[in-house]
């Protein structure tokens, strides 16, 4: 009887495969035959499920993006303005050894965006939709403040602890980043 794969979860091993050699030679490693290596499958297995490199690389991205937007997605509504930015933007950082990986992963490919088309719009995408969230918690934590300037700022905490914690993880610890966050909305909620 032949074996039942299923299609999703297989995906999914591809990508943790793909996060595996980007984290360990970086994405110029990251072809297909490299990939199927790392998985344990033949480039013929892993062309079943990705088409091409490109797919492969896109779908790996796509499931860091839903990833962080289903753990943001469990926060619930019951956390006040305040406590709810804090985890929102917890669950961005890289604060664990989940998080550090895809941030790693996600630096690879914004990096790896600058000359491919495909991935650039996917990274803006994802960019956008933090912008877009780091204003929604700018509004409710300084609402008579200039949004604006305060979502480009707390944009940039973020981006920036996240830079740092790729390049300089034993300066950009969790604690340190959960300290710098935590005294960036004290003092946005200060504005008001």
């Amino acid at each position: 009887m032949p074996k039942v794969v299923d299609p999703a979860a297989r995906r999914e091993e591809v990508a943790a495969a793909v996060w595996r050699v980007v984290r360990r030679d970086g994405l110029d490693r990251a072809s297909v035959r490299n990939v199927a290596a790392e998985a344990g499958l033949s480039m013929g297995s892993l062309r079943h499920y990705f088409g091409t490199q490109s797919e492969l690389l896109n779908f790996t991205l796509h499931l860091i993006i839903e990833r962080i937007e289903a753990r943001i997605a469990r926060i619930g509504p019951e956390a006040g303005p305040r406590e709810r930015a804090e985890r929102i933007l917890g669950e961005v950082l890289p604060l664990d050894e989940e998080r550090a990986a895809e941030n790693q992963v996600w630096l690879a490919f914004n990096a790896r965006a600058l000359v491919d088309p495909e991935l650039r719009a996917l990274c803006e995408k994802a960019h956008d939709v933090l912008h877009a969230g780091c204003r929604e918690l700018a509004r409710a934590l300084a609402p008579g403040s200039d949004v604006e300037l305060e979502t480009d700022r707390l944009h940039a905490l973020v981006d920036g602890l996240a830079v740092h914690a790729a390049m300089r993880p034993e300066r950009a610890t969790p604690t340190r980043m959960r300290a710098a966050l935590t005294r960036h909305l004290d003092a946005l909620g200060d504005t008001r």
